[in-house]
């Protein structure tokens, strides 16, 4: 038997899943999901796309109590994109099942989110900034937490919001159930989970060779002082329908937008900073494709799955294999041919062979030559 009935949950959310055609559990819920109901803390590997959200959602639903008056569950998330996608398919499952969500992050209404907190709340999906107003506040309360997920976990423990976490996490119960998932888990994040959980169980769905079989990959070399000018060119070359071209800073994404739009590229950047209700304007057109580029830092692309990109670009080579995976599996979906460009300069050279190394291939590369300007 495959489907969800195996896993002993209620009636309710098989039909909650009925409605969504959703019949038969993906690999990593089949792995997790007894495993989170039966009450373990669980490190989950699983690669964008797979059931991730659910995996974790379905079991939390099954064991909340409708007698209880506390938050239960705590979702935390590194983007606002993030928090409103799980949101939306927290609200789905939820439906005729007396379970209280509240979306927490930055940009929304802070009297509107005091109103709702005022009403009993079972489960929050927060990004960590604006959780910790509402803990500084005390208008939130988690000393009765029975599960709290941290999602896309390498984010939330290794890259810029290991601290915010340690303070989130000081304001809550010892007793909870622990829960991170992520689309890559490197032995670093591996062992500050290890640090917050008890005796967690592991689990890694298997891969998809999304490097080999999808996608065409090269590997564009350039100076730092022309890559600029090669990214454009390449552009210009391929003219993709849908792009994601990943930057490693905010500053050198606006830097990148701000030439790219003065040559009028249909393009928009994505970053930390961008206000909330341009960020969801940007995500529609892209997902529309009446965006053609979109210019986005690594945390703030997390929860983009948008079908039809055609083009991944990293004008700044990621710094670890898992990024570079996780980037470029965005493109070469459903069965389509995908493409990713990297630009490497000089320096890059060494995190070039770590990432060859990872995927057991080497790359084709070209030089970028400069066109007779004179």
């Amino acid at each position: 038997m495959n489907n969800f009935k195996q896993f002993g949950l209620n009636a309710t959310l098989i039909n909650n899943l009925k409605k969504q055609h959703i019949t038969t559990p993906t690999p990593i819920q089949n792995l997790t999901i007894n495993h989170i109901i039966n009450n373990f803390d669980v490190i989950a590997e699983a690669q964008t796309g797979t059931g991730k959200t659910l995996a974790f959602l379905l079991p939390m639903f099954q064991n909340f109590s409708n007698d209880s008056k506390h938050i239960q569950g705590l979702i935390i998330t590194p983007t606002r994109e993030l928090a409103i996608q799980i949101t939306s398919e927290a609200k789905k499952l939820s439906e005729n099942h007396n379970i209280n969500i509240l979306s927490i992050y930055g940009g929304q209404n802070i009297g509107s989110q005091l109103r709702k907190l005022n009403r009993k709340i079972d489960l929050i999906i927060a990004t960590p900034g604006r959780l910790i107003d509402h803990l500084n506040r005390e208008t939130i309360d988690l000393t009765h937490l029975k599960t709290l997920v941290l999602d896309e976990a390498d984010q939330m423990l290794l890259i810029g919001f290991k601290n915010e976490i340690d303070i989130i996490l000081e304001k809550t119960n010892k007793n909870k159930q622990i829960l991170c998932f992520s689309a890559t888990l490197n032995s670093k994040v591996k062992k500050l989970a290890y640090r917050i959980m008890k005796n967690p169980k592991e689990f890694a769905a298997k891969k998809e060779n999304i490097t080999l079989n999808e996608i065409n990959q090269k590997i564009i070399t350039s100076s730092d002082r022309w890559k600029q000018e090669a990214l454009l060119n390449e552009l210009d070359n391929s003219n993709p329908f849908l792009a994601i071209i990943f930057c490693r800073t905010k500053r050198r994404a606006n830097d990148l937008y701000e030439a790219m739009d003065k040559k009028k590229y249909n393009c928009a950047v994505l970053h930390s900073d961008i206000k909330q209700n341009v960020r969801q304007r940007i995500m529609r057109s892209f997902k529309n494709a009446k965006l053609q580029y979109l210019i986005a830092t690594d945390v703030a692309s997390r929860g983009i799955d948008v079908n039809g990109i055609t083009h991944i670009y990293n004008y700044d080579i990621p710094e670890t294999p898992e990024i570079y995976i996780h980037r470029i599996g965005r493109t070469g979906r459903m069965g389509k041919d995908g493409n990713a460009i990297t630009f490497v300069a000089p320096r890059d050279e060494e995190t070039l062979k770590t990432i060859e190394k990872t995927i057991k291939m080497k790359i084709e590369k070209e030089a970028y030559i400069r066109k007779n300007t004179l």
